[in-house]
């Protein structure tokens, strides 16, 4: 089995595609106003979003984007416009990690976690 796609809900599906097109997602599918695809720019998941009248309630989606250098990649976006509410830190997990919520309130995580992602010290 492997994760193949992940569909969030947006109020607004023509307007989160420009901003997950700033983050650097290539669009693939345009069904507005209901539906949009992307795929990743490494490697092959996609991520798309659906329309919906309403949004869950709490926090959110969270996203986790991996990058090679999330150092590199926040000075990038924000010179794109993107907005951080927290910088890239390194977190007791092992990941480098920095946070922004997309139009829909949904919290994004551009990380790196190398091998700490899959084989971290403390694997069952």
């Amino acid at each position: 089995m492997n994760l193949n796609q992940i569909t969030v809900p947006v109020l607004d599906v023509e307007r989160s595609i420009e901003y997950y097109q700033l983050l650097g997602l290539q669009l693939i599918v345009n069904s507005i106003p209901e539906y949009a695809r992307f795929v990743c720019p490494d490697g092959i998941t996609t991520f798309s979003l659906h329309r919906e009248d309403s949004l869950p309630c709490g926090d959110g989606i969270w996203i986790y984007f991996e990058v090679e250098n999330v150092d590199q990649t926040v000075i990038e976006l924000k010179e794109k416009g993107i907005v951080f509410d927290e910088a890239a830190a390194d977190q007791s997990w092992l990941w480098r990690e920095a946070r922004l919520k997309d139009l829909d309130n949904n919290q994004i995580i551009i990380y790196h976690a190398g091998e700490n992602r899959i084989n971290p010290p403390w694997r069952i």
